[in-house]
């Protein structure tokens, strides 16, 4: 049993538990709604297997395939389920037929079915996205379901109340349950209608591995993984489909960064003080290549560039500079601009005055954020911290480090915390300097 293992094993272990719960979860839920057609069901099964995983694993050590071992779990539960219900025979027949026997049972090989495991993932996310629920209950959902965020979290990131979010995934699940909906991948018409909002949840997965809304690190590196592959999976889905290839681009560009975005001591580094000698080259290549199919298949359609296209065209415009000094601003701002007409956003509007104060200087960058009302940002510290460097820049240190005080008050990130006392005390000490021995 559990309990007989010394505490030190039972604590390295549940340790290892979390990092594979945490590595496996999505594909495990996605195997198991396509099994079960059942996602309270699915999301219950691989919750059994992960107590399961906890009681057993201390005391008989780690599988050698712990996502096979957890699934393999999950599927006997399954089986039990319609036993006992004594309902779904012939589901029952179906999962006792996929069930290995024997020294197979043991460590099952997983690898033949890799391809039908990532077409499950598409199939979670494209039935978190299907149109009978609202934009942002498909968002919030797929973030809890595919990104494994706490309902915590995703109100972080959403700038909503955690009773109000967890209502909102609550009526989703129970929307698609009592609408009985088709889980098979929607072909054609019905997936390129799904597409814009598949996308947009693929981006927001990207962004909470690029910069995580709350935890010790600042990025989480599988959930950035995870966004490329899927955003892969999409340009190959739909070739014909310019911002297919334009998400693929950006996440690729953006991902080429990571290496360079910690230093040695593994405190976070803005942009303009990466090593870009450090960004991954493979991937700002597969970036720069996935950008020129975005913009080629525009032109073939006649179709203008997508909103993620445009910005696949700034985050290039930082790929291609070699030094933070050579970063074309005004074509960033110039870029910015058109995205601000085809997608207007608070988040857009933060960043087109971070390019506004680069490219025209740091009073053009202050207009356009003073021109955002501030309760569309309310709770978040990106319009403080924004302002914090607009401020700094315009050599108004006091007023910079309030705003970064504001702003270090709003994050849960500690990376992201750490970055903005540095930026507060830099501040603090130039209003000193200037100052004087005179100042007040």
């Amino acid at each position: 049993m559990a309990s007989d293992a010394p505490r030190e094993v039972r604590a390295e272990v549940q340790a290892q538990v979390t990092a594979v719960w945490r590595r496996e979860s999505t594909r495990l839920v996605a195997a198991l709604l396509r099994l079960t057609r059942d996602l309270d069901l699915a999301e219950d099964l691989a919750q059994d297997a992960l107590v399961a995983a906890l009681e057993q694993w201390p005391a008989d050590g780690i599988p050698a395939n712990p996502g096979a071992w957890l699934m393999q779990v999950a599927k006997r539960r399954a089986i039990d389920t319609f036993r006992r219900n004594a309902t779904l025979r012939d589901r029952t027949a179906e999962l006792a037929r996929a069930l290995p026997t024997g020294e197979e049972a043991q460590v099952p090989d997983l690898d033949a079915t890799l391809d039908h495991v990532e077409d499950d993932v598409l199939r979670l996310i494209l039935l978190t996205c299907h149109p009978l629920l609202s934009p942002e209950s498909r968002a919030a959902l797929t973030l809890r379901l595919v990104a494994g965020l706490t309902t915590a979290e995703i109100a972080r990131a959403f700038l909503a109340r955690e009773s109000a979010v967890g209502q909102r995934i609550t009526r989703a699940k129970k929307t698609l349950a009592e609408h009985r909906v088709d889980l098979e991948v929607p072909v054609g018409q019905e997936r390129t209608a799904r597409l814009d909002d598949v996308m947009s949840v693929v981006y927001l997965i990207f962004n909470e591995g690029y910069t995580a809304t709350s935890g010790e690190d600042w990025a989480r590196h599988d959930l950035c993984h995870e966004g490329i592959r899927l955003a892969r999976m999409l340009a190959v889905l739909e070739p014909r489909h310019p911002d297919t290839h334009g998400l693929q681009a950006l996440l690729e560009l953006q991902a080429s960064r990571l290496p360079a975005r910690l230093d040695a001591a593994g405190a976070p580094v803005l942009l303009e003080a990466q090593d870009r000698a450090r960004w991954d080259q493979l991937l700002l290549r597969r970036g720069l290549a996935a950008l020129d199919r975005a913009t080629a298949v525009a032109r073939e359609r006649e179709e203008p560039i997508g909103p993620i296209t445009a910005q696949a065209h700034i985050a290039a415009c930082h790929a291609r500079a070699r030094t933070a000094e050579e970063t074309d601003w005004s074509r960033i701002a110039r870029w910015y601009d058109a995205l601000s007409a085809a997608a207007p956003g608070p988040v857009v509007e933060v960043n087109r005055a971070v390019a506004h104060g680069r490219a025209h200087g740091p009073d053009a960058g202050l207009a356009v954020l003073d021109a955002i009302a501030p309760e569309a940002l309310a709770g978040s510290h990106l319009l403080p911290s924004v302002r914090g460097d607009l401020l700094a820049r315009a050599g108004r240190h006091r007023e910079a480090a309030e705003a970064f005080s504001a702003a270090i008050s709003l994050t849960a990130n500690e990376g992201e915390r750490s970055v903005l006392r540095r930026r507060r005390a830099e501040s603090v000490a130039a209003d000193v300097e200037e100052s004087g021995p005179g100042g007040d």
